[in-house]
């Protein structure tokens, strides 16, 4: 369980401080660093502020470290901790560098585990300038090449930056009761653990992603059996220009798939995953990734210049997908792999509904009626984004 037991005594007691010029030195068997150099805040459906990024932590000691808490601290006020995971909660948020889950909260001798963090600050807090991580574990107290028993040790590691820098941007889609399926920030959901190594550098370029899908006015995802993507009341649906941009990249080739099985893997490289799909440069160095578009449907090429609203292509069923959707998120280069997913927030649409997670969790596909979780009148939000499985009403299409 998360708790907010605080770190200021664990990271005093070292002599460690964001702040201080000179420090003495400490030997720090478990090393660790963020894999990106500032995190965005967002402030989400909830009305909550969300922070979410990645640890990488290594053994640089012969002897096994064993995780017992780490905690996000305002660097310049150790004494507020923000969040901290221990116990089963940390344990389901470590992967290895390939993406797997793990079983233990011990990193051997000279192994790398990625910390998946994600916290929300309560609408009165507000984000600190920079964070630090203080870390409680069992591990060597000294350098060795040889095992040592391991002992308790505490210490604090990793700064990292808070980026005010958002992007607000418009619907992707237009109508009403769209569910923002595989959304921000399960660890054990679709996109938020998708980390990839890729041109030399570890990203998770779908660490804000969404998979939108439509329900229907009797709260259907899919009519029948749902194996025809005609059964999709969201298949064919107009895709939106965020924002003004030009097009960077785009595919435009593939064919459906069949609904309810995925490609053969042999199929499958870089370029071809997502599918048919669209990359529009935004400017200030954030990108627009739409995926899964119908074939033969992109409206838009290369170096064309779009306008925010204007219909861009088809959602459709291409590439590795089971099922229709749109696949969207932004990233901060024109990579769709090789890039690393941004937060943003919807300028303006309307809170619909709220589908049941434990429900959706436990349904083996998407067929059935949704419709309960859905609000008697849409209230109207505005800079915020869209959490997983919230049904929005987005504005109807100029």
């Amino acid at each position: 369980m998360r708790n907010k037991a605080s770190f200021a005594v664990v990271l005093l007691a070292t002599g460690v401080c964001a702040q201080a010029a000179r420090t003495q030195d400490q030997f720090t068997p478990l090393v660790a660093s963020t894999l990106t150099a500032n995190v965005r805040p967002f402030f989400g459906t909830d009305e909550k502020t969300h922070l979410v990024y990645e640890l990488v932590l290594t053994n640089a000691s012969a002897t096994p470290a064993t995780l017992q808490k780490i905690g996000v601290v305002d660097s310049s006020n150790l004494s507020v901790t923000l969040a901290s995971f221990s116990g089963a909660d940390l344990l389901s948020r470590l992967r290895t560098p390939g993406a797997a889950p793990v079983t233990t909260l011990t990193i051997e001798a000279s192994e790398t585990r990625l910390l998946l963090i994600d916290f929300a600050l309560d609408p009165s807090a507000k984000a600190p300038l920079r964070l630090m991580h203080g870390i409680q574990l069992l591990g060597a107290s000294m350098p060795s090449r040889t095992p040592q028993t391991p002992l308790a040790l505490s210490y604090a590691l990793a700064p990292i930056d808070i980026n005010t820098q958002l992007p607000t941007i418009g619907p992707p889609l237009a109508g009403d009761r769209w569910v923002a399926v595989n959304g921000c920030c399960d660890e054990a959901g679709a996109h938020r653990p998708s980390g990839l190594g890729c041109n030399g550098g570890l990203y998770f370029a779908q660490r804000f992603a969404i998979d939108w899908m439509k329900l229907d006015k009797q709260g259907r995802l899919a009519e029948g059996d749902g194996s025809d993507v005609h059964q999709y009341p969201d298949y064919g649906a107009d895709i939106l220009a965020v924002a003004d941009g030009a097009i960077v990249d785009t595919l435009n080739s593939l064919n459906d798939q069949k609904p309810g099985t995925l490609p053969d893997r042999s199929t499958i490289n870089m370029q071809n995953v997502d599918g048919n799909h669209i990359v529009i440069n935004l400017g200030d160095g954030v990108y627009a990734f739409y995926a899964h578009l119908q074939k033969g449907s992109v409206l838009v090429s290369v170096g064309d210049r779009v306008k925010r609203g204007q219909v861009l292509a088809k959602l459709g069923n291409t590439g590795n997908t089971s099922g229709p959707h749109l696949h969207f998120h932004l990233m901060d280069g024109p990579s769709v792999l090789c890039s690393n997913g941004i937060p943003y927030t919807i300028d303006s649409f309307a809170m619909a509904g709220q589908i049941s997670l434990s429900d959706f969790a436990k349904a083996t596909g998407v067929e059935g009626d949704w419709s309960k979780g859905m609000f008697p009148a849409p209230g109207s939000r505005q800079g915020q984004y869209p959490m997983d499985l919230n049904i929005v009403d987005f504005p109807s299409a100029q």
